[in-house]
């Protein structure tokens, strides 16, 4: 039996010479690190982006992006990982399983609540997200946008940048500059296209002495 079972561990973790490539591990975000010189996106998961807020229970926003990003470097920085390449992304990045002291590294950040079974490209995870949100782990305790949702929003000049800017100074189409604030009647809608000359303020006093005027719903 204890036969069976090292060549189970065996089989499941890559040694060093069945590996791709190895090495020492510097988190860039919650799906992202750098392993020696190659940039890697751990395959299968998706993690919240740095600048993402969630929602407690209380209603509260809180930033946990930022908090993931964390998480993730006090667990992984400067271990010593090993990787099998899936693929590489438009990016160029590596889209890599890892493996860290002979954890599964995509598999314990779903697991913990850290991140999401991408399922758009594996569903390689599916369960462990499922028993993360069962338990309310990490992430599944809060209510959160999803990170492939957020920043197709983002995209589109919805999302500030920077939470502490987030006053949208739009340019109608008859040229007035308009900003609009947070509750306001058309801030949800309205994007903000820096290469039209918008812009995000961090205070109504800031939009104002750049020329725009407060939109009057």
């Amino acid at each position: 039996m204890l036969r069976f079972c090292a060549l189970f561990v065996f089989i499941l973790v890559p040694s060093f010479s069945h590996a791709d490539f190895s090495g020492r591990v510097n988190v860039i975000d919650g799906d992202t690190i750098d392993v020696g010189d190659v940039r890697v996106r751990i395959h299968g998961i998706d993690a919240p982006e740095k600048a993402q807020t969630c929602q407690s229970e209380q209603n509260l926003k809180w930033a946990c992006g930022e908090w993931v990003n964390q998480q993730v470097r006090v667990r992984l920085q400067g271990q010593r990982a090993i990787c099998k390449r899936v693929d590489t992304d438009k990016y160029g990045r590596a889209v890599a399983i890892c493996f860290v002291n002979g954890e599964d590294i995509g598999r314990a950040l779903v697991s913990d609540g850290l991140a999401f079974a991408y399922r758009k490209y594996s569903m390689a995870y599916d369960l462990d997200e499922k028993g993360a949100a069962v338990n309310d782990r990490g992430l599944h305790s809060s209510r959160v946008q999803d990170p492939a949702q957020y920043r197709k929003t983002r995209a589109k000049g919805r999302i500030p940048p920077d939470g502490n800017c987030a006053i949208k100074g739009n340019i109608s189409s008859s040229g007035k500059r308009i900003y609009h604030v947070a509750g306001q009647r058309f801030y949800e809608q309205t994007g903000i296209n820096t290469n039209k000359g918008e812009r995000w303020f961090c205070s109504a006093d800031e939009a104002i002495k750049a020329g725009w005027r407060k939109a009057r719903r």
